[in-house]
């Protein structure tokens, strides 16, 4: 394979990995909504909030920006590590990932604000521990997630007033 065929080649196995990583985030953000929506309008309408709550139409706009963000900061790491060291970049990206959905059911499904901190508490260590990972690699990936970071902060002291009015 001559130099611009494996230039292509690269580009392109990039591309499908950055592709691959906005299917994963957004279908983690689809997968909290299925758990979230069908409770807004119900159980949720009927809690006490506190005077900072933002407006319900906020939270789809935010979330789908921070899931974008996520999945371009996953791809620099990826591929700014060394490819035999990929694996411990995503780990700790797919523990938070996940835990980023388990809220929503903790939260909303379960309607349990209290188990919905242990779990948020829980995804701020593993934001933390990605954007250490990330750092490794890329600092630009690591910054990436600064927004995600303080969004999450801001819903930590949302859930924990929610629990504690209700």
């Amino acid at each position: 394979m001559n130099a611009d065929a494996m230039r292509r080649h690269s580009a392109g196995r990039n591309a499908a990995v950055l592709a691959l990583l906005l299917v994963l985030c957004l279908a983690a953000g689809g997968l909290g909504a299925l758990a979230t929506e069908p409770n807004i309008p119900t159980w949720y309408a009927g809690l006490n909030k506190p005077p900072f709550n933002p407006p319900n139409a906020v939270f789809p706009v935010v979330w789908t920006i921070l899931y974008v963000l996520m999945a371009i900061a996953a791809w620099l790491a990826w591929r700014s590590a060394p490819a035999g060291k990929r694996w411990r970049v995503m780990v700790p990206f797919a523990v938070q990932l996940a835990l980023n959905s388990a809220w929503s059911f903790a939260f909303f499904a379960a309607h349990n604000p209290w188990l919905g901190v242990g779990v948020i508490a829980c995804l701020l260590v593993a934001i933390l521990w990605t954007m250490l990972a990330f750092a490794r690699h890329s600092r630009a990936a690591a910054a990436l997630l600064i927004p995600y970071l303080a969004w999450v902060g801001f819903a930590t002291a949302l859930n924990v007033s929610i629990a504690v009015l209700n």
